[in-house]
């Protein structure tokens, strides 16, 4: 008898390229189908929850998949962390309804991203945050990423190479906050565009500059041109750090 089973991940992603399987790169899907088959008896298909991209972390990705193995829930996690690489790990195994899909399913995400403001680079940190030199102003997109909340038209963060479809999401919260040298931002919404994080990001980090201002922002978003925004921050120091259902 098969069991539907929600798990969910935290990896580092800086040596794949991306979530979603490639013929062609090694991704996180196919280490999960791949490692995880030997603990479950039997080839895999796993569908995760968001296709996060290469050099992306997560803290709480969510993966569902189908299995006839018999193995208990409370010792899938202890066992995984028997076959996969140590930048792959289960934090928590459930049971989930036959027709539970984690991608389908999920009702919001929330993703984080990291800013390091020291004066000189951290190794210790190159993978995880975005460095920059000039420290920009936590407050000024604070107020500015305001905007982004509500249901909008996100066209002028949308990158190039996305899925077609309406580029209207809803941003339930988003915030900026500073902690010494670390800058995050956290942006909750019921569904992203592709690079829409990325591209939030580097348009505030402009408005924490002083490049543009608050007004700017807004008008950029109003636009939905994606030239008028700025530059999408690199990959390493977006999260995905919840998916809610």
């Amino acid at each position: 008898m098969e069991r539907t089973l929600k798990l969910t991940i935290a990896y580092d992603g800086t040596a794949y390229h991306g979530f979603q399987r490639q013929a062609n790169a090694l991704t996180i899907q196919q280490v999960l189908e791949e490692r995880l088959a030997k603990i479950f008896g039997h080839p895999l298909k796993v569908t995760g929850a968001g296709r996060t991209d290469a050099g992306v972390h997560a803290c709480g990705q969510v993966v569902s998949l189908r299995t006839a193995g018999r193995i208990p829930l409370e010792r899938i996690p202890l066992a995984a962390r028997s076959v996969l690489p140590d930048d792959i790990v289960v934090t928590d195994a459930a049971e989930a309804a036959a027709d539970f899909h984690a991608r389908y399913a999920a009702k919001s995400k929330i993703y984080v991203y990291r800013l390091y403001t020291g004066a000189a680079p951290d190794p210790f940190l190159r993978n995880y945050a975005w460095h920059l030199a000039a420290a920009p102003d936590a407050a000024l997109m604070h107020a500015a990423a305001q905007h982004a909340a509500g249901r909008h038209d996100f066209s002028a963060f949308k990158a190039a190479g996305g899925a077609d479809g309406s580029p209207v999401r809803t941003i339930l919260a988003a915030s900026c906050r500073q902690d010494g040298l670390l800058t995050a931002f956290s942006f909750w919404g019921t569904g992203f565009l592709y690079h829409m994080v990325r591209n939030l990001v580097g348009t505030l980090v402009d408005v924490g500059l002083g490049r543009i201002s608050e007004a700017d922002f807004a008008a950029i978003l109003a636009s939905r041109d994606r030239k008028q925004a700025g530059i999408t921050a690199p990959a390493q120091g977006l999260y995905l750090k919840q998916v809610l259902y």
